[in-house]
Order: structure tokens, then C-alpha cells, then sequence
């Protein structure tokens, strides 16, 4: 075995990449090393390590990379207030550069040939693994099961799953089942019944999320924190990022807050409906923008909201660790120095409703914006305003 060749596989314990373990198992005369990135999915590492070990998987790593994906990836895209096509908080998108990066660095240290993974031939995930892939290691061979082995349907993969005893849950029997994704900022649903975007989405199939119907008939109160543009507290105590991130999820979660319903223009090329819930994530977004508000000035804002879309779709593509998504973050980041206070959020019924914002900063002028007479605004400048745009309003 210790002559072999090495793969590292992507592995998740579930049916899937289990069929995919073994699949290269007959394929490839090569050890397969189990990789799998703890970005705060639900997670059962007994699980995965028995899966692993039935099919004498001798290494399976499991790495806990949640505080480094909060603080190093979604803190930066909060920074950018990155919203894929006017409603998606790219929470899928976001985890794939760092689990790919990791799966990398595994490789290089048990000297691997290649890195598999298990996204599916029509999905952006197989552009973001790869991207990523390439970036950390360009000369490491990547096996792409989806898009080269023969199983072409559900059924075909049931099949093999039942020749070699690979357990089979018991929604995924016949019919295709919910494909879900989940980390510590988010979880999409896609498959079965969403696949028609005319069928309303089933009240099941949220996990974690209550209806707003079913949410509590009092509002909820939230503080958040900021310093150099990050959120650092929660309610005035401060966590970890990673724990500051789980504790907005519940809050915003038992309020309905974070649900998204969208048909989405994959990087491929197709259309796909999913259901998204970023409950958190919400939350953060919302009181970010708040705080800037009061910290930042005019053309500073604009011109971060100018670059957003741009921003948003080199994520939704891959391409968060190209040249051009680093150049706009250092516009992003120039002055998140001033980002500094804190915002309270009320939370009703699936609503995030801004109650207040505190700074120490010069931004915001109370002097300057006080209806009251004062001497600090020359209202006389207003009509040289007015007047040199006028001149510009039919050039």
C-alpha cells in the first residue's frame, strides 16, 4: 500500500462520495485518502470515519476550518455586501475556495497524484473546486467522477450502491432526492419538487429556519458590534467568529429570518431553482450596511456598491482567488478602519428592522444635518449646487 499513489477524495461520508470511494478504488490502482473540511455543516465524524474504514480507507483526515472560513471568507464578502443577482448571499460559493485550498495542501502533504471531488457535471461547485484546485496546485491531476464514469442516473448510482453495500438512505430510493448543501453561513436545497419553479417549496425542507407565521408574536432585539469593518460582538459579548456567526443563526433562525427563493443563472450556462437560508448572514449584512452608513463617506459607498455585482459574480464563479477579485476587496477594505460602533437589529416575523446605529465617527454631522438654524451648512452654496447641474443636464 505504501507504494501506491495517492488520491485525496473530497469525502463527506454520505452516498455519494461513498459511491465515489469506490469508484476509484476500481478504477485507479492508488490508496484513496479521505479529506473532509468542517465548515460548520452538520457533521458526523463517527459516521464518516466507519464509512471510510469499510472500505479500508487508512487515512481520513477531518479538519476543522470553521473560524478560519468566518473570519477569512465571509467576513471579507460581508465587507463587500455581495449579493448574486439581487438576492443571494453566496453561501455555497463562499466555502468551496477554502475547502479546495485545504484539500490542496493535504495533497502536497501525503505527496498525492490527484484531488477528486463530488459535484455533479451540470453545477457551478465542479468550477469552484477546480478553480481552486488549480490555483494551489496547478501540476496535481483532478478526477472528476460526475463527468467521466458511466452511472448516468440516480438509479444507476442506487444500483451500485446496493452491489457493494453502501448504505442507502431512505429518501434517496427511487425517486432524486433533495440535494443539500450546508455550512456555519448557510444551507441550500435544490432537486425534487424545486426543480419546477411553479411548485411552492415545502415548509419540510427548511432546516434551520422557522416560518415566519410560526415565529414569535414579540419582536426580538439584537446588538452588533463592529471594529476595522468585522462584527467582534454579539448582545455586547464577544466569540470567536465562528461562535458570534452560530449565535445570529439561532437568533435569526427562531425569527424567520433568512429565507431565499430564487432561480438562479448558473456560470454554465443553465437556470436552476433553489431554496437558500442565511439566517445569520442576514443579519450581518443588514447591520453592516447600517454601520457604514454613519462611518463611511459618500463616494466611498458608492463606489463599493458600484463594484458589488462585479464582486458578487467573480464569487458565484469561482474566481475568489484571482487577481481581479483581490482588486476589489482592497477598494472594499480601504477605509473599513472607520467601520466602527454598533447597530441594533429588530427582528419580526422574517423582518430585520434597523432600531438605531452608534459611532464615535466624523462621518455623520448632527451639527450639519439639524433642522434647526445653524451656521455649519452655507445653504447659499446650494444654488451654485443646483445651477452648475443644470448646465450638465442636457450635454
Amino acid at each position: 500500500m505504501t507504494g501506491k499513489k495517492k488520491i485525496v477524495l473530497a469525502y463527506s461520508g454520505g452516498l455519494d462520495t461513498s459511491i465515489i470511494l469506490k469508484w476509484l478504488q476500481e478504477n485507479y490502482d492508488a490508496e484513496i485518502i479521505c479529506y473532509t473540511a468542517d465548515v460548520g455543516q452538520e457533521i458526523d465524524k463517527k459516521k464518516i470515519i466507519k464509512n471510510a474504514k469499510k472500505f479500508g480507507v487508512k487515512k481520513i483526515i477531518i479538519k476543522d476550518l470553521k473560524d478560519v472560513f468566518v473570519k477569512e471568507y465571509v467576513y471579507p464578502m460581508i465587507r463587500g455586501h455581495a449579493i448574486y443577482e439581487g438576492v443571494y448571499l453566496l453561501g455555497t460559493s463562499i466555502a468551496r475556495p477554502l475547502i479546495a485550498k485545504d484539500q490542496i495542501r493535504v495533497a502536497k502533504k501525503f505527496k498525492a497524484y490527484a484531488v477528486s471531488h463530488g459535484s455533479t457535471g451540470k453545477g457551478n461547485d465542479q468550477v469552484r473546486f477546480e478553480l481552486g484546485y488549480y490555483y494551489f496546485g496547478p501540476k496535481i491531476k483532478i478526477i472528476a467522477p460526475w463527468r467521466i464514469w458511466k452511472l448516468k442516473s440516480r438509479s444507476d448510482l442506487i444500483n451500485y450502491a446496493k452491489k457493494y453495500n453502501i448504505p442507502i438512505p431512505k429518501d434517496k430510493k427511487g425517486a432524486p432526492p433533495f440535494s443539500v448543501d450546508d455550512n456555519l453561513f448557510h444551507t441550500s436545497t435544490e432537486g425534487k419538487v424545486l426543480e419546477n419553479p411553479k411548485n411552492s417549496a415545502p415548509e419540510f425542507i427548511f432546516q434551520r429556519t422557522v416560518s415566519p407565521e410560526k415565529s414569535p408574536n414579540k419582536p426580538s432585539f439584537v446588538r452588533i458590534n463592529f471594529k476595522n469593518g468585522d462584527p467582534v460582538a454579539v448582545n455586547g459579548k464577544k466569540s470567536s467568529p465562528s461562535k458570534l456567526l452560530e449565535k445570529l443563526n439561532k437568533i435569526a433562525g427562531k425569527n424567520g429570518i433568512g429565507r431565499v427563493d430564487l432561480v438562479e443563472n448558473r456560470f454554465i450556462g443553465i437556470k436552476s431553482r433553489g431554496v437558500y437560508e442565511t439566517p445569520g448572514g442576514t443579519l450581518l449584512i443588514h447591520a453592516h450596511r447600517a454601520i457604514e452608513s454613519v462611518t463611511l463617506d459618500k463616494d466611498t459607498m458608492h463606489k463599493k456598491d458600484q463594484i458589488m455585482p462585479k464582486y458578487a459574480e467573480l464569487i458565484y464563479n469561482g474566481y475568489w482567488y484571482s487577481n481581479e477579485r483581490l482588486k476589489l476587496q482592497k477598494i472594499i477594505d480601504l477605509k473599513k478602519n472607520k467601520v466602527n460602533g454598533m447597530v441594533k437589529l429588530k427582528l419580526y416575523k422574517g423582518n430585520v428592522i434597523i432600531e438605531s446605529r452608534q459611532t464615535k465617527s466624523s462621518a455623520y454631522s448632527m451639527k450639519k444635518v439639524s433642522f434647526e438654524e445653524n451656521k455649519t451648512f452655507n445653504k447659499a452654496n446650494v444654488e451654485r449646487f443646483i445651477n452648475f447641474h443644470k448646465t450638465k443636464l442636457r450635454k
